[in-house]
């Protein structure tokens, strides 16, 4: 297997050929359309082929196009089972799977980050990658004091394929629209691009990644693995066994599935508020289920890896989710109008009818006001429909709504996590979770209101 391509030539050749290949479907699916087949089961044809070649190409090149493909990988359940049966495989396999880089290229930068005598840091270090994404591998190790570890090496040009690919892609970004109905990917693309520096900090991860740990260090269902060394391109961190979320969503039990669930819903919302941190790449990938520290059968625990992208919230998520979620599903549209219009959803320039933007949420919303949800396929392709028909007054709307910059890292984590969650077609309490940990979304105690209530109606 070859290095990470990092010649700027053979990446964009391969990057280029992708267009290339939408535009030749496009004809070949003229050409199905005059023979007399229906536009319907052409588009879903064309959908189909562009989605395998794009996969298969985003995995080869590692790199921005990987990170590209693990973040729409999460959303392949809005997508029409007819579509999205073919290549789910292909999709499991880039959330937990890329070819790895070359032993040789592997212990070249252990001795440049740790010197030329790094195999004494190490009883046993296994060669053969355990784990390969977007950046880096993962390689089992023994450390020195006999510790369990995973050590994380980068690849040599990770940031310079990261970029080239990035904005690559972003030039053809609307061709991959239909993809995922109702998603923009231009955004999705320019907002992994913002990150690609932070991400090649190991020291940022690795700090990051002690905060969750010191956090979570005595926590009955989530499991964070310490940091145990970290230099230039190189992380080590303690090792944890678990079964692969990518493997519960292919064959888990139903307990397996509403447990890793249910876990994964608490991690998304407890994380922030008390560690002042989001993790911000969602993937089940990165995520193990873990038996009971105990050996209880059955009480799984939740293991989270990889924090080389978080987004900083000191205070928790903001308040305004909260409140307005909660004023949403008691009804109160000019209240909920006023809170997005005073956060930046709604510009200056634009005035919208309160109750439909009510209209608009409720459906997006239903699993909050159940007291359990079973998130499915069927009822995230029916929200991805709702939104991407052109037809619809949702969709319409829709284009009219602003994402400010603050919320968009929070509500790419957000949709990717109930992505997730669809994918495991767990019943999850998530009213619970998020009364524990969302600030406003429960009243003021005493019956007074919230104060970012009372200052936008002031």
């Amino acid at each position: 297997m070859s290095d990470l391509p990092r010649k700027a030539v053979t990446r964009t050749a391969k990057l280029a050929a992708l267009p290339l290949g939408f535009a030749g479907r496009a004809t070949w699916g003229l050409g199905k359309r005059i023979g007399g087949k229906s536009a319907e089961i052409v588009a879903r044809e064309l959908q189909q082929r562009t989605a395998e070649q794009l996969f298969r190409v985003l995995g080869e090149l590692k790199g921005g196009a990987m990170k590209l493909g693990q973040a729409l990988s999460v959303f392949e359940s809005a997508l029409p089972e007819e579509v999205a049966g073919p290549y789910r495989a292909a999709l499991t396999k880039l959330q937990e799977a890329a070819p790895p880089m070359p032993t040789r290229t592997v212990h070249s930068v252990l001795e440049e980050r740790l010197g030329a005598e790094w195999r004494e840091l190490f009883l046993e270090f296994e060669d053969k990658p355990s784990a390969a994404a977007s950046i880096g591998q993962v390689h089992r190790a023994v450390w020195h004091d006999g510790r369990q570890v995973a050590v994380k090496v980068q690849y040599p040009g990770a940031g310079d394929a990261l970029l080239s690919d990035l904005t690559q892609l972003s030039r053809f970004a609307r061709l991959l629209g239909p993809l995922v109905p109702g998603m923009d990917i231009k955004p999705l693309i320019t907002e992994l691009r913002d990150r690609v520096a932070e991400e090649l900090d190991y020291g940022l991860e690795a700090d990051a990644q002690r905060q969750h740990a010191v956090e979570f260090a005595d926590d009955p269902d989530v499991v964070v693995p310490d940091v145990v060394h970290q230099s230039d391109q190189v992380l080590v961190t303690e090792w944890i066994e678990g079964i692969p979320l990518a493997d519960i969503i292919a064959d888990g039990t139903p307990e397996q599935r509403d447990r890793a669930g249910q876990l994964l819903a608490r991690f998304l919302f407890s994380g922030p508020a008390r560690t002042g941190l989001l993790h911000a790449d969602p993937h089940p990938g990165n995520f193990r289920l873990l038996p009971a520290a105990d050996g209880e059968e059955g009480d799984w625990r939740l293991g989270v890896l990889d924090f080389g992208t978080v987004d900083r919230l000191p205070g928790g998520l903001p308040d305004t989710i909260g409140t307005c979620l909660r004023m949403t599903l008691e009804g109160e549209a000019e209240t909920v109008y006023d809170l997005l219009c005073a956060e930046g959803f709604v510009k200056e320039t634009i005035e919208l009818d309160p109750d439909a933007v009510l209209e608009y949420l409720l459906p997006i919303i239903e699993p909050a006001e159940a007291d359990a949800f079973t998130f499915t396929r069927g009822w995230i392709r029916a929200q991805a429909a709702r939104i991407a028909d052109v037809r619809s007054p949702a969709h319409q709307l829709g284009k009219q709504l602003n994402l400010p910059p603050s919320y968009l890292l929070i509500h790419r984590v957000t949709l990717s996590t109930i992505g997730v969650l669809c994918q495991l077609n767990a019943t999850v309490r998530l009213r619970d979770e998020l009364e524990s940990w969302l600030p406003g979304f429960l009243p003021e105690e005493d019956g007074e209101e919230d104060a970012a209530v009372v200052e936008v109606q002031a």
